[in-house]
């Protein structure tokens, strides 16, 4: 399927702020992005660099007064996502050099603390997909999806004590899950077609059977239509935007994912 998403942003700024931004997905097995737009308002110099995960990263230095960002790109990705009941566990001796990085604990997923949790959760599930996908599953019926919760960054322990949290919070809890029984895991932060209420989405992916598959205890079922922008460890990888100097948050965003009929020129 063809997608067309956009992403816009609105900042009114005291004084000259360097910035940070991750808002351009980039091409891979998953998808191919045909056309992308990135329009600064009002128009400044930009360093494009990639960051140690592969993410397309720009700096810049945002001028005193309103300062808008509004992407667009048209990106051909699956209607639907690869599932793969009874892929194998990957022995940690045996996994691919770059992915050992995401059996570790990070910022908000501690997974040093979760392997008891997690072995009980998935107690006489075969190891490997069926694991996640057991995780996954009790994770969307024990923690409530809600995307008005509060703002505030959780880590994997404070999602599972309030049992509830955005998507980037269960994600972050499945992450560590998984860690906790040395499955890798990492966090994706992207586009969902369909979202509602839209905006910017987080899931999260786990390598086993040799590659990586995407799991979204947020919905209900297996659903393709997603854009990837970004991957990492958790969320403190994955900000769309970090800025410097005292807090400055937008006060304008606005996210939109359209099907596109016919593959665009």
């Amino acid at each position: 399927m063809w997608l067309r998403t956009g992403c816009q942003l609105g900042f009114t700024v005291a004084s000259p702020t360097p910035f940070i931004l991750m808002l351009r997905p980039r091409s891979g097995a998953q998808q191919w992005v045909a056309r992308d737009t990135y329009t600064l308002t009002p128009s400044v110099p930009v360093l494009e660099f990639t960051d140690a995960y592969g993410n397309l990263c720009q700096r810049l230095v945002a001028p005193q007064g309103e300062f808008s960002i509004h992407t667009s790109a048209d990106v051909m990705t699956a209607d639907a996502i690869d599932v793969a009941p009874g892929a194998p566990f990957e022995e940690v001796q045996n996994l691919p050099d770059g992915v050992l990085t995401y059996l570790l604990p990070s910022r908000y997923c501690e997974s040093d603390r979760f392997f008891d949790m997690a072995s009980g959760i998935v107690a006489g599930v075969a190891p490997g997909y069926d694991q996640v996908a057991c995780i996954s599953d009790w994770i969307r019926r024990e923690v409530r999806f809600n995307p008005a919760s509060a703002c505030v960054q959780m880590a994997a322990t404070d999602v599972n004590g309030r049992r509830e949290g955005v998507c980037r919070d269960l994600a972050h809890l499945g992450i560590a899950l998984c860690r906790g029984l040395s499955i890798p895991a990492r966090m994706v932060v992207g586009y969902l077609h369909g979202l509602a209420p839209m905006d910017l989405h987080a899931w999260f992916e786990a390598y086993v059977g040799g590659r990586w598959y995407t799991f979204d205890a947020t919905q209900d079922a297996p659903r393709g239509g997603r854009v990837a922008v970004a991957y990492g460890h958790d969320a403190a990888d994955v900000a769309i935007f970090n800025q410097f100097g005292p807090a400055l948050a937008p006060h304008h965003m606005q996210v939109t994912v359209e099907r596109l009929e016919v593959a665009p020129a």
